[in-house]
């Protein structure tokens, strides 16, 4: 006897155990069948996984399993990514190692993650901090540097006078260390680098043939990369205001069309020019003292106050001896960006005016917008940055900016003066591409991550550790007593002997930046049992790329740009034959909550409230106490203002698969989705819907014969059984598709309609013919099949319950019967003297001469007419029909 209602407490255990122990989620790599490879983003193992997890990691579940059944190899791995400073600031706040940290996060994650049902290959799981895995990268840390990608190099860099850090940009808030509260100094340190700049135009380019990328990370990456094309100035200086007769200053611009709109030039604090005069006056480097405390975000560096120094020096104008222009000291230019140097054109660029604005230089327009009179354009607090015409710029008045730009190149270009301290000529100005990308910086002051695999000698220098030491291990009876770096002040671990010349030497105490870790884990996935190399290439040639690599868009530029020129610095290094890791991305969107808030401010829980509708209206009480709490907008989740759904929670209480289905139904999966307690409530309810519909139906299935003895297909189909058929392939066709497009909100939909058609068979309660009876076991088939990917667990008891051999997670997608989804009938517009007038439907094969006929008879047609005479009618086949009066 089936049970009344489906119990998921006691079903979705019994099935994941079932699928573990017959591994069917295991890819091969010598599978014969064509790949698949679906991966989301490989977690932080923080401790618990959030709903935001859920949503993630069942999108790609369900696009898995459609995969697997269509008959391909499916590789959907599952790690971790394990080093970083929550790990390092769990061991100072907790006093436990990092180590052991993370590995319990891990267990307690491994075991959340599991209750969901994923299709995962659990056999090639790693975390980054394994030193399996680390071992490899620290492999191809050495054969990039063997191949020039891999460099150490002087930088600015954010640093923590406290923590004794070097801190990332994103560290920095409001000048000050996320962690100490200090204020951060700018300093001068080497660090290691990756090379990423040697790819700058083929990262671009590259872009434009991943047309399986969202837009928005496309262009995303292109501004990050920033290409631009200008021109280079040599601007002269007057070597009487300069300190030590400097004779030119190079400019970077992209505008040089503006040249006769300048008012001042701007160096970055840094510029040898900068450096030099601060040298000779105590204000100049005082104020750069100061300016070098807010940290090299550029973001930062946006929204701050425009601070400038006049340094006294005068450039001279490239068009005009007699016109000299001042020469600051400003802190919104980085010496990172072009040359370190700029031109300030007040009236089309809003940094510039706001400069001008506050040191009273004044601005000259020299572009002005079509239509405006020339004579009385003027800018005040707002630049104008847009399209026009050139004014106040002697030889270029009354041209296009292009045609501008191109003159001004051209006569700079045949301009020649000496290069100082060579004597020989070169052009004023030079033609240029710039790119706003920077090498990658991959130092960090820290111990829970990868050691950069290299020995300080002071006779020998930088020697790579040899290949059979590694991998270079962290120790693990580290103190973090004192502030900074770990492996730094250990007594032992950093003292070596070199290996070229046997003396006394020191390892690197940096390690590598996280974002490392994860720029080839999906390499290691296709082969994580090599243990003598990063990847097999035979094997990471055939498995990738990732067909369709999921995440949050919050990871559009670092991640995934680092993951693109690591797996071009793999391919340069041998380690793999292609140059893109993911042929597919998606971004999917966030789980958001509205917020519940005390009359004192605090923040509660959706767990703690009670909502009660009333009317048109809505209240939350708190339930403790029936105290009102007022409800917030919706946010993002987040543990500050508690608007967290628990996954383990919701799982007890309906089960995963209620969880999957109400997180790809309830929105678009690459728009936001907000929790509702109603409409998962809604969810459940349809499950059981769900689990009765099958058991009717596999009472009327048989008729149709059980597994032992099936009955034949009909040779015929009555009209009843015809319409259910369509249906269920209809259903088919769309659900297959629209995984395919990752529409799985309309997928889900199209299951309900579906699920409607069989319950109106169904409910009319007769005992059906054979060939009803057939076509409804047909279609509670294609109905579990259909719902398997986003609920596996209820798809499992269903199959059981029809009478269907093996598991349906192993079972082949359903074929589609195409000539079942050709419709008897077309629905045409009907059109009386161009305009529309309604619709009429007739049956597909139907002649000119019906169709005329059907058109005339209707009211629409003949009140539109009003008596008067048809002069024609006009048939579009398939499309319009078109009545002239």
């Amino acid at each position: 006897m089936t049970a009344e209602r489906y119990n998921a407490r006691e079903s979705e255990p019994r099935w994941q155990r079932l699928w573990d122990e017959k591994a069917i989620f295991a890819s091969k790599n010598d599978d014969p069948r064509p790949k698949y490879y679906v991966l989301e983003m490989f977690p932080y193992p923080s401790g618990r996984i959030h709903i935001g997890h859920v949503r993630n990691y069942t999108l790609g579940d369900v696009l898995a399993r459609f995969m697997r059944a269509k008959g391909y190899n499916v590789l959907h791995p599952m790690g971790w990514d394990a080093f970083g400073l929550p790990a390092e600031n769990a061991a100072i706040e907790r006093k436990v190692a990092p180590k052991a940290w993370t590995y319990d996060n891990i267990a307690a994650m491994k075991k959340q993650l599991r209750s969901i049902g994923l299709s995962l290959d659990w056999s090639r799981e790693f975390a980054t901090c394994d030193p399996s895995y680390y071992k490899h990268q620290q492999k191809m840390f050495l054969d990039m540097l063997r191949a020039g990608l891999a460099e150490r190099e002087k930088r600015k860099l954010n640093w923590d006078p406290v923590d004794m850090t070097v801190l990332a940009n994103e560290q920095v808030i409001d000048g000050r260390g996320w962690r100490s509260g200090a204020v951060v100094e700018q300093r001068e340190m080497s660090q290691w680098v990756f090379k990423i700049t040697k790819y700058s135009q083929e990262l671009l380019e590259a872009l434009d043939g991943l047309d399986r990328w969202p837009d928005k990370v496309r262009l995303m990456q292109r501004n990050w990369i920033g290409r631009s094309e200008g021109l280079l100035i040599r601007f002269a200086l007057d070597a009487a205001t300069t300190p030590a007769g400097e004779s030119e200053l190079k400019i970077f611009t992209t505008r040089p069309d503006t040249l006769f709109g300048a008012k001042f030039m701007a160096i970055s604090a840094d510029h040898p020019l900068a450096q030099a005069a601060a040298a000779k006056n105590p204000k100049l480097a005082e104020f750069i003292a100061d300016i070098k405390k807010i940290g090299t975000a550029q973001s930062i560096i946006d929204t701050a106050e425009k601070q400038g120094f006049d340094t006294g020096i005068k450039a001279v104008h490239p068009f005009d001896p007699n016109w000299k222009l001042p020469v600051y000291v400003a802190n919104f230019v980085l010496m990172e960006y072009g040359t370190g140097a700029i031109f300030g054109c007040p009236a089309h660029d809003q940094r510039d005016l706001d400069f001008v604005n506050k040191y009273d230089l004044g601005n000259v327009p020299v572009v002005c917008p079509e239509g405006q009179d020339p004579k009385t354009f003027v800018i005040t607090d707002v630049a104008y940055d847009g399209d026009g015409r050139m004014i106040n710029s002697r030889f270029l008045d009354g041209m296009t900016i292009e045609a501008a730009k191109e003159e001004v190149a051209k006569r700079l270009e045949t301009e020649l003066r000496a290069l100082p301290g060579e004597g020989r000529l070169a052009p004023v100005g030079e033609r240029q591409v710039n790119f706003r990308l920077r090498d990658w910086g991959i130092s960090r002051q820290r111990y829970w991550g990868c050691p950069i695999p290299v020995i300080h000698c002071p006779t020998c220098d930088v020697v790579p550790v040899p290949d059979d030491q590694l991998p270079v291990t962290l120790p693990e009876d580290v103190s973090f007593d004192k502030p900074g770096n770990a492996l730094d002040h250990h007594p032992t671990w950093k003292h070596v002997t070199c290996p070229k010349c046997g003396g006394k030497a020191v390892r690197e105490t940096d390690t590598m930046d996280t974002f490392v870790d994860s720029s080839w884990y999906f390499a290691r996935f296709t082969d994580p049992w090599n243990e003598t190399a990063p990847t097999t290439p035979a094997v990471a040639n055939r498995m990738m790329p990732v067909d369709q690599y999921i995440g949050g868009v919050e990871h559009a530029i670092l991640h995934l740009l680092y993951s693109r020129f690591f797996t071009r610095a793999m391919k340069a290094t041998g380690h793999v034959d292609m140059s893109e890791p993911f042929a597919g991305m998606f971004t999917q969107g966030m789980v958001v909550h509205e917020t519940y808030q005390k009359a004192d401010g605090s923040w509660v829980t959706p767990a703690e409230v009670k909502i009660e509708v009333a009317g048109n209206g809505r209240r939350a009480v708190l339930m403790a106490t029936g105290e009102d709490v007022e409800i917030g907008p919706i946010e993002k989740m987040s543990k500050s203002k508690k608007n967290t759904v628990d996954p383990d929670d919701i799982i007890a209480s309906y089960g995963a698969d209620v969880a999957r289905w109400f997180m790809l139904s309830d929105s678009p999966p690459d728009r936001d989705v907000i929790w509702s307690d109603e409409r998962v409530q809604g969810a459940s309810r349809f499950v059981q819907r769900l689990w009765r519909l099958v058991n009717e139906s596999a009472e009327i299935a048989k008729i149709a014969g059980n597994k032992a003895a099936p009955a034949a297909r009909p040779e015929t189909f009555g009209p009843e059984a015809l319409a259910l058929r369509k249906a269920a392939h209809g259903a088919l066709d769309k659900v297959s598709s629209g995984i395919e497009r990752l529409h799985f909100n309309v997928c889900l939909a199209h299951i309900r309609e579906f699920a409607n058609a069989l319950s109106e068979v169904l409910a009319k309660g007769d005992k059906p013919a054979p060939d009803l009876a057939w076509a409804v076991k047909e279609a509670a088939t294609i109905l579990v099949q259909l719902f398997s990917p986003m609920m596996p667990h209820l798809a499992e008891e269903c199959w059981v319950v029809l009478g269907q051999t093996g598991l349906v997670s192993e079972a082949d997608w359903p074929q589609i019967e195409r000539d079942l989804l050709v419709e008897d009938s077309v629905t045409l517009v009907v059109q009386v003297n161009g305009k529309k007038r309604g619709d009429v439907t007739v049956p597909r094969a139907a002649q000119n001469a019906d169709i005329e006929a059907a058109v005339l008879a209707l009211d629409a047609v003949k009140a539109a007419l009003g008596g008067k005479p048809v002069r024609k009618v006009i048939v579009v086949p398939m499309r319009i029909v078109n009545v002239v009066g």
